[in-house]
């Protein structure tokens, strides 16, 4: 962790709720902003902390009216107990994740499985984050989301159509593993911030990452106009489920979404979510073997699949429990020194105290 200066938490939290509550936003909104923010770095996702947020917020949220402060949740009329539907009116994404994460779990108590979709939404960051608190308190979790853009070119297309489209899902096994399996991803080779980071670098990309204006694979980033989705047709059909889902919510042409100045007259370009929880008893069928309980058979399973001399491979969610625990232990949230001169920059520009390393 030589790289890495540890800042306190709470000062990290400050800041950023600063941040938020300068731009409008509530104390809940800002809290829930800066919780997400904290939680990514602490976990070592340093793609999406606050730099990324509030970034995120200028170009597309409540400096251009893609997110709307203090939006109210409207839940949409519906025939079934355990699925629900909300229009965010472009709230704060991290607050309504995080309302839509705990009614999936209240659901899933009551019927097994619940399920909330959001309609005009605007982007929520970290989806792991969501589905990780939700598997450390014993369920099984889901999410997926349509990103702010579309900038990611079809298997065999040559214009970006769809976005990076997440999936994240987290599963309990905290007591078999000490963390829970949380596989989280993008469904493009790289991300747009990666090409922007080769850029200043001088470096390359990988091959079969992006291509450029007419395009043709491209290893240049300084020809990069859009990205290619990953493992070439599977990863396609991966990115492509968002926009299904997406559609069905109410979500907006992908080519639009982010894009208001080219939106015609009556077309949305608001994101939509995907949530879904999974009460582990729901799904047990009761007849492990030997006698084994569930959450024993879980564990079972996992040794099976990482024994035989698989013991050195790594699990889904181990980065960031590695990173965590780091964290932990040195009492604070770890950032680069370039990081935590941005944060300062931001410190200034709010009047307020910056962020020094303890």
């Amino acid at each position: 962790m030589s790289d890495f200066l540890t800042v306190s938490r709470t000062a990290h939290d400050q800041l950023v709720e600063a941040a938020y509550r300068s731009r409008g936003y509530t104390a809940d909104e800002a809290a829930e902003g800066a919780k997400l923010a904290a939680e990514a770095a602490r976990h070592g996702i340093r793609t999406h902390h606050a730099l990324k947020a509030l970034h995120l917020d200028h170009l597309f949220g409540s400096a251009t009216g893609g997110c709307v402060p203090g939006a109210e949740i409207e839940v949409v009329e519906s025939r079934f107990a355990a699925s629900e539907t909300w229009n965010a009116h472009r709230k704060l994404g991290q607050s309504v994740a995080y309302r839509a994460i705990e009614r999936c779990i209240e659901l899933a108590d009551k019927y097994g499985i619940g399920q909330v979709s959001v309609d005009n939404a605007f982007h929520y960051l970290w989806g792991g984050g969501y589905v990780m608190d939700a598997a450390e308190r014993g369920y099984i979790a889901y999410t997926n989301c349509t990103s702010t853009l579309a900038e990611v070119v079809p298997f065999g297309g040559k214009f970006p159509t769809l976005g990076t489209n997440p999936h994240s899902w987290g599963f309990p096994t905290t007591e078999a593993l000490g963390f829970p399996v949380v596989s989280d991803w993008a469904t493009s080779t790289v991300a747009m911030g990666r090409v922007q980071a080769l850029k200043r670098e001088g470096k390359q990309l990988p091959p079969g990452a992006a291509v450029d204006k007419d395009g043709n694979p491209t290893t240049d980033p300084n020809e990069v106009v859009a990205l290619l989705p990953f493992g070439a047709h599977k990863g396609y059909a991966m990115c492509l489920i968002n926009e299904l889902y997406g559609s069905l919510i109410g979500g907006s042409l992908p080519t639009l979404r982010g894009r208001a100045e080219k939106a015609p007259a009556g077309e949305k370009t608001t994101a939509a979510f995907y949530f879904q929880v999974i009460h582990p008893d729901a799904i047990s069928g009761r007849n492990f073997a030997n006698g084994r309980g569930q959450m024993e058979n879980l564990a079972t399973v996992l040794k099976d699949i990482f024994g035989h001399g698989n013991e050195s491979c790594v699990l889904p969610g181990q980065f960031e429990a590695e990173a965590r625990k780091r964290s932990d232990a040195a009492g604070g949230l770890h950032f680069t020194e370039a990081e935590l001169t941005e944060f300062n920059d931001l410190a200034k520009e709010l009047g307020i105290a910056g962020l020094e390393p303890i």
